[in-house]
């Protein structure tokens, strides 16, 4: 099997499906990776998750390294065995929680120093120790270490921002070159930054494309900005990366969003929505999200959504599930979140099919018209 390569099977406008071929399966495209963010996707076994369609997953590399501890994962035979996933992973580089735990972080040229935000001890990341990191969890996607600012910071922070993460993504690059036997079976992608400004993204583009990746992110979005303004920047932002790698949109996001992403030409995507959802009672429906506590759902013997194949969909009604939710049994969590996560994977499965037949533009339209953001409040 491949260390990694790239095949577009069909395009429609922008959007692309295809297949990333690697040596522990093949992850088809458009993607979606449903968040392991410390070596579990939460309330879902690994087998049900890769029954409901999912070709990897995303572990979180700032997590991790303080909670089992990377060094230990290393020690019990990487994460995939850890964990009992056989498919690609792929580990964030920890630059996000540089930004969401900003007060607990120092930054510098040489990384991050921080305080865990469990016992309160000290750590640093650089680009070195996050793909050491990566490494040590035996990650088949391996992501470069960048700086993530808000993108209502001033135009100066944003720019220094860009440089210091072109910066950090060549010695991530160097770094994860240096080990060798980790380089010869796995990934890296680098990540773009500039915010919403076109030109600072294309100069990220540039670096990032002299420098050299197997696939290359979107970084910088879904973080308060609003869908209008993050597809305005998906406008320009793919086109500036080459057409012949993956381009993932890191933490996207709802499934109009990931419709529209697709459209852009988009190919992979994660976020804890679809997960996050379940354990707070909302399940996702081709109508839009409907909110199981609603004591609507009481005596409702439809299935979450009509329609939908998943093992919960086609096993218990509305009815039970409202009744595990609102009496806070686990269970309906567990089943909550299968239902979210097949939807998710089904929904993308839709997208490929859409773009490889054609009809894309015919699909989010119709799409559009049925799903209704909020729904059952």
């Amino acid at each position: 099997m491949s260390r990694f390569a790239f095949t577009i099977e069909a395009t429609d406008g922008a959007a692309r499906t295809g297949a990333i071929a690697m040596r522990r399966g093949t992850i088809r495209t458009p993607a979606f990776m449903p968040v392991g963010t410390a070596a579990t996707v939460k309330a879902m076994k690994p087998a049900e998750v890769a029954a409901a369609g999912a070709d990897i997953i995303l572990g979180n590399t700032y997590h991790l390294m303080l909670r089992p501890g990377a060094e230990r994962v290393a020690r019990l035979g990487g994460l995939h065995a850890f964990m009992g996933w056989s498919k690609p992973i792929l580990t964030d580089s920890g630059g996000y929680q540089v930004m969401s735990l900003a007060d607990l972080t120092k930054r510098s040229e040489e990384g991050v120093s921080f305080r865990s935000h469990l016992d309160g001890s000290r750590h640093l990341i650089s680009p070195e120790r996050s793909i050491e990191i990566q490494r040590l969890l035996g990650s088949d996607i391996v992501m470069a270490f960048d700086e993530l600012v808000p993108t209502t910071s001033t135009a100066e922070v944003q720019a220094a921002a860009m440089e210091r993460s072109m910066r950090w993504a060549r010695r991530s690059r160097a770094a994860f070159d240096g080990g060798v036997d980790h380089a010869e079976r796995a990934a890296i992608f680098g990540i773009q930054q500039g915010a919403l400004d076109e030109r600072l993204r294309h100069r990220s583009a540039d670096a990032l494309i002299d420098i050299g990746f197997d696939g290359y992110a979107v970084g910088g979005l879904a973080v308060g900005e609003g869908q209008e303004a993050m597809f305005g920047c998906l406008d320009f932002a793919p086109g500036q990366l080459p057409a012949d790698k993956p381009r993932y949109l890191m933490g996207v996001g709802k499934p109009d969003d990931i419709v529209g992403a697709v459209e852009r030409g988009i190919d992979m995507f994660d976020c804890v929505m679809p997960t996050r959802s379940g354990r707070t009672g909302q399940a996702f429906t081709r109508s839009g999200p409907i909110n199981l506590r609603n004591a609507r759902f009481g005596e409702d013997q439809g299935p979450l959504d009509p329609g939908c194949a998943c093992p919960v969909c086609t096993t218990w009604t509305r009815a039970y599930v409202h009744h595990l939710v609102r009496s806070g049994e686990i269970l309906g969590a567990m089943l909550m979140t299968e239902h979210n996560v097949w939807f998710y994977e089904s929904l993308m499965a839709d997208l490929r099919h859409a773009i490889a037949a054609g009809r894309l533009g015919a699909f989010a339209n119709d799409f559009r018209e049925r799903y209704r953001p909020v729904r059952g409040e």
